[in-house]
């Protein structure tokens, strides 16, 4: 579309320069005079000429006549129809768009709007994470576009649309797509693209599973295995289950399970956790400390140290999180 709006273009400022160039040529006027007599023959107002026209200044007028208003009719005709039809607001609207992902930062990618990736879209835009999607389908797109999402239309396995969706900037990728071969090459060209993307696959099978780590996937998930196990799981602990989904969700009588990173210059790092004042000053509960290349550290001890990059894992009130959230960071 962006193609025939610049061809109508090139053709009207064609022929008003066609047309500019034959009077000042033909009737020996000035390019302003000329230009003048073009637009009011090509508007048809009717106003009178710049000067009488000669004989060939008559035939050149009657041919720019007859030419020039079918072309302009024609522009007007094809544009009043892609108002109609709205390709002109979806092209507005892709312009918007454009420039609202080249604003985002450390933003997530989700990779398909399906089942799962719409239950992953639900859950980023409840904790207020911006994200973009990279969807295909035309039904999917026309969703997206209902309800307002910004998104990059065509193919997740299409590096330039990886690119388009700020992929450079961004803070991970969440891959949902079922094709095994599309999921695999994805998650090798964001690793590719950007090295230190964290990047959370979808697998249906352990096949699947191995070739996404190997891809470069910094975690892999089967959906089908994680729905089964979180049913036997609310089956058999069904209290555990609820309170860790109301407390994960931040619905549990506003107590949260969270996790924090220990910035660089936090005034947390080189602490033990006891002299922290997390559980003194805050009441907030450190339930696991992971360092980093380690595995996590359930129910550290006093004693333990803070080192910059370790992530805590936290329960506690929700007011007092943003505290918590700036100690760590500042």
């Amino acid at each position: 579309m962006i193609s025939r709006i610049k061809s109508l273009l090139f053709i009207l400022i064609a022929i008003i320069v066609i047309g500019t160039v034959g009077f000042w040529a033909i009737e020996d006027w000035s390019i302003l005079d000329s230009l003048y007599m073009t637009i009011i023959t090509l508007t048809t107002i009717g106003f009178r000429e710049v000067e009488p026209l000669d004989a060939y200044g008559k035939i050149f007028t009657i041919l720019l006549v007859i030419f020039g208003i079918a072309s302009v009719g024609y522009a007007l005709r094809t544009i009043g129809q892609l108002i109609l039809d709205g390709q002109l607001r979806k092209l507005i609207g892709s312009r918007k768009m454009e420039k609202q992902i080249k604003k985002l930062k450390d933003h997530y990618i989700v990779c398909g709007f399906g089942r799962v990736g719409g239950a992953v879209c639900g859950e980023l835009i409840r904790n207020n994470i911006p994200f973009v999607v990279i969807e295909r389908s035309p039904k999917a797109v026309e969703l997206l576009e209902k309800n307002s999402f910004i998104f990059v239309k065509g193919d997740c396995a299409n590096d330039e649309n990886l690119k388009a969706a700020g992929i450079d900037r961004a803070k991970g990728l969440i891959n949902t797509v079922a094709d095994e071969a599309d999921a695999v090459y994805i998650t090798l060209s964001a690793r590719t693209i950007n090295p230190n993307l964290f990047i959370m696959a979808r697998a249906d099978s352990q096949s699947v599973h191995n070739k996404l780590l190997r891809a470069g996937a910094t975690r892999v998930i089967s959906p089908h295995i994680a729905a089964g196990v979180r049913m036997a799981q609310a089956t058999l602990k069904p209290a555990v289950v609820d309170f860790m989904s109301l407390a994960a969700n931040g619905a549990s009588e506003g107590i949260k399970i969270e996790e924090l990173v220990i910035k660089d210059n936090s005034k947390l790092a080189g602490t033990t956790l006891k002299d922290s004042g997390i559980r003194s000053e805050l009441g907030i509960t450190v339930i696991g400390i992971q360092k980093k290349g380690h595995d996590i550290y359930y129910s550290p001890p006093p004693d333990l140290y803070i080192d910059e990059g370790d992530t805590l894992i936290i329960v506690g009130a929700s007011s007092q999180m943003d505290k918590l959230e700036t100690l760590c960071s500042a």
